[in-house]
């Protein structure tokens, strides 16, 4: 059985970091996933997700209290800079700025994992 997903019992990327990505990734574009509604622009080329772009923050696609039950109400739509944001790099080692995230609502450090299963 493997570990479950980190993710679920943090969100503190959610509610840290500014999600801002390029316009066409919102689903009001030709082939976009994102839900526009969710988003705000930022400028002609850039949205972000609404919640993230001002202090404090926290990502509207996220449900649940960090350091808690959480999860991202869009997960299968949701933008680039998440997607490419990792629990663990692609050698099984701890994302560092995920266990700083951690470390600031007490969770434990992620450990590291066999290569090529990161969450």
């Amino acid at each position: 059985m493997s570990d479950p997903n980190p993710c679920l019992d943090c969100g503190m990327c959610c509610v840290h970091f500014r999600v801002s990505f390029y316009w066409g990734e919102a689903d009001d574009a030709p082939g976009g996933c994102v839900p526009a509604g969710l988003t705000e622009k930022l400028n002609l080329h850039l949205r972000c997700m609404q919640g993230t772009n001002a202090e404090p923050r926290r990502c509207v696609a996220l449900e649940g209290q960090p350091g808690g039950r959480v999860f991202c109400t869009i997960y299968d739509r949701r933008p680039t800079p998440c997607r490419e944001f990792p629990s663990h790099e692609a050698d099984g080692s701890p994302n560092g700025k995920c266990n700083e995230l951690r470390a600031q609502i007490g969770l434990p450090p992620l450990r590291p994992i066999a290569a090529g299963q990161a969450a």
